[in-house]
Order: C-alpha cells, then structure tokens, then sequence
C-alpha cells in the first residue's frame, strides 16, 4: 500500500509578553521593606503557564496523528484550491465516517484504484512531472495509451518515483492501426519497452474503430464491426503474463452486446468511456452495472472550454459550498459514488492533489446532481466519427454490428 501523508493544523501559540509579567507590580517607585522570597513567583507562573501550553499541544498532535483514520488517504482537503474554492462556514459537513471506495475489484481479483491520473494531452517535459506529483500525493493509478505517445517519459517517471512496480496500477491502450491479430503483440510489446514494465494491469482496446494497415483513416470494416479476433489475441497475451487484463474503450451497448457474445475466456473488467455532468450516460451506467462491467470515466470535468461551464454549473456550487469542497471535488466525488474510475488529468501539481481527495456525497445532493445531469441534452466532447468519415455515429448507432436478442445471451 501507499505511504499516507499525515496532515493536521497546530494549536496556535499566543506570544507571552513577559516584560509586562515582570512590570506588573513595579511600579511603584517608594522603597519598600524586605520581604521573604515568595514561594510562587511570576517567573515560575510563566514557566507554568508554558509548560501548560507545551502539554495541550503534544496531546493535540498525538491525537491527531493516532486517532486520524491514516488509510483515508482519498478524503483529505488539500491546502490549495482552483477557482471556485466554497466560502467558509458551511451549513453542512461531509460526513467524516462514511467514505468512498478507494479500489474496485476486478474479475481476475485485482484491485484497481478509484482515482486515476490521465496523461491524455500532456505535453512532452510536463506529463513526467506531472506523473511524479500524482504518486508524490498519493496516486497509485496511471491511465496511458500508446496513442498518447508519452508512455516513454511516463516510465522514466514511474523509474524515477522509487515507488515498486507491483504498487502502481498502470494502463495502456491498443491503437486503432493494431488490430489485426498479427499486429496486437507488437503493440503491446513497444507500450512495455517504452513503460519500461514487464506487464500491464488493464489493457484496453482503445476505439472500437480498426483501421486498415499502411493508412491513417481508412476504415478496416470486417474487424470494426466484429471485434472477437483481436480480443482472442489479447487473452493470449493474458495467458502469457504480458497484460493481466482485458477492457475496451468507447463502446456503446449495441457493441458490448456484440462482443460479449461470443465464447470469451476472459470477459472485459473494464470499459472506459467520456462520462461527465454533460454527458452522464445514465443508461449505460446502469447496463453496465447490471452486467458486471466497471465503467471508467475520461474527461470527468468535460474537457476544454466545457471544464469552466462544468466548474460554475449553479447545483455544483451549491453542492461545493454546503459541504466547504471544490466544485471539482463534487464532480470527482460524484463519479466514484456512481460506482466508476474516474481519470481526471491534469499536470498542476496543486490541482493534481485535488483531484485525488474525494468525498462521500449525502444521497440528496447526489439525487440533485443526477438530476441536473439529465436536464440537458448530452454533450459528448470526443467522437471520431466524422474524422474517419463514417457513415452512423459511433456513440448511439449500432454501425452495423450484430446486436444479438438479450435471450440469445441467457
């Protein structure tokens, strides 16, 4: 497990102004007869009101350090906040006994942590840094992709870390020019080289989009819209300890349907998708659930401009204030509570650190978001089907693929 920080706030220590404690009763200039040593004298009384000081503050401390659940790592408030920060005096708290789920488990067993880093985007010389802040705070979930063309200065960061290879929960996805069968491998095998790891926890078919070899954007049809020889080659690659699971990424129900179809040795533990406030997907949520399958959720904030809107929605405010947590940390929170990995990204390490604290949501905030979710049309920030010229929509047609009937599947 992760080393937890341990953070507390010191008891203030008013300055004692001792000058004063030695004027007090000199003042009086007309001499005066001795008089016998007093037993308690001021020097002493300050030197008592000292140590007294002393002894409050060590109780405080050892209070804070061993009463302070130390495993509740996701629940901290960070020190710095983005725009947005709740005012103080709240009118209500997060409830300090309840918590969200740190890790899912798998099918395989495995657990895999809650929270994430996404390294989607991150620019060359700040995704590594970026990677180090996140396991400096506490992350022990690094989502990638070959596609990203990052995962060499992510692996010397994870190199650089210290932290043992076993503690790091690490993704990667198959491009869409890799999958003919005979391609998968050699995919797989350069994400490990330029990681710079023997194996990958979770690997994932990245698009359900296959593209034919030696072209960038032409359509390879027959693999598109049936799946199942590339997931083979990716349960031989199970088989041989180079992944230990298996997931897709971007499917939609109809495809899911079709895949699950047929005769898997390993069923996907995961399918990443674009879930957000704007775009919430509450009917694939619940298939998902209802079929054993973990969603993952991408660009949880929105992604570009739609991260602003997202941050000064009025009901997340609202939220962020009752409970005195970042309009971020309500989405963040609220993802988890759904039941889902959420990958936030970011390379600012203070942002990074509040991303990673979450928060349970009492169930009627969370209704109230919910329910502001579903008030508005969807807004997806990534779809390709335009960029690959197809002719339905990759999120919400069936793009020709065989959607068996629900009793074929019993």
């Amino acid at each position: 497990m992760s080393p937890q920080a341990q953070y507390y706030q010191p008891l203030v220590q008013n300055d004692v102004d001792v000058e004063q404690l030695k004027l007090k009763g000199e003042l009086n200039d007309e001499p005066k007869a001795p008089q016998p040593q007093a037993t308690f004298t001021w020097k002493r009384l300050l030197l008592l009101v000292l140590a007294t000081v002393a002894v409050f503050q060590g109780s405080y401390l050892a209070t804070s350090y061993f009463v302070r659940p130390r495993s509740d790592v996701h629940h901290r408030r960070p020190q710095g906040h983005r725009i947005g920060t709740p005012c103080a005096g709240s009118h209500r708290n997060v409830s300090s006994v309840a918590s969200l789920p740190t890790h899912y488990t798998l099918p395989s067993g495995d657990k895999i942590p809650s929270v994430a880093l996404g390294v989607w985007q991150a620019k060359p010389n700040e995704v590594g840094q970026a990677v180090l802040a996140a396991l400096k705070t506490g992350y022990r979930h690094i989502d990638d992709a070959w596609s990203y063309q990052n995962e060499e200065e992510v692996g010397q960061a994870l190199k650089e870390s210290g932290i043992p290879r076993e503690e790091v929960f690490i993704t990667s996805k198959l491009g869409a020019q890799f999958h003919a069968p005979e391609d998968v491998e050699w995919a797989v095998d350069d994400s490990l080289k330029k990681l710079g790891v023997d194996y990958l926890d979770l690997y994932l078919i990245h698009f359900p989009i296959a593209v034919k070899k030696g072209t960038v954007d032409q359509v390879d049809e027959d693999l598109t819209a049936n799946p199942y020889p590339t997931w083979k080659k990716l349960e031989e690659l199970v088989d041989k300890g180079k992944i230990r699971n298996i997931g897709v990424s971007n499917f939609n129900i109809p495809r899911l349907r079709n895949l699950t179809a047929n005769s898997l040795k390993y069923k996907p533990a995961v399918n990443q998708v674009e879930l957000s406030y704007w775009n919430p997907q509450p009917d694939l949520l619940k298939w998902s659930k209802d079929h054993g399958l973990l969603l993952e959720a991408y660009s949880p904030l929105g992604s570009g401009t739609l991260v602003k809107e997202t941050l000064n929605v009025p009901e997340i405010q609202q939220i962020a204030r009752a409970l005195s947590i970042t309009p971020a940390q309500v989405i963040i929170s609220w993802h988890v509570q759904r039941g889902t990995v959420v990958l936030p990204k970011s390379v600012n390490p203070s942002r990074i650190e509040e991303n990673y604290h979450i928060f349970k949501l009492p169930k009627d905030l969370v209704e109230k978001l919910e329910k502001a979710a579903a008030a508005h049309p969807p807004r997806r920030v990534v779809n390709p089907s335009k960029r690959y010229n197809l002719p339905y929509d990759l999120y919400d047609d069936d793009g020709g693929v065989i959607v068996p009937d629900d009793d074929d599947l019993a």
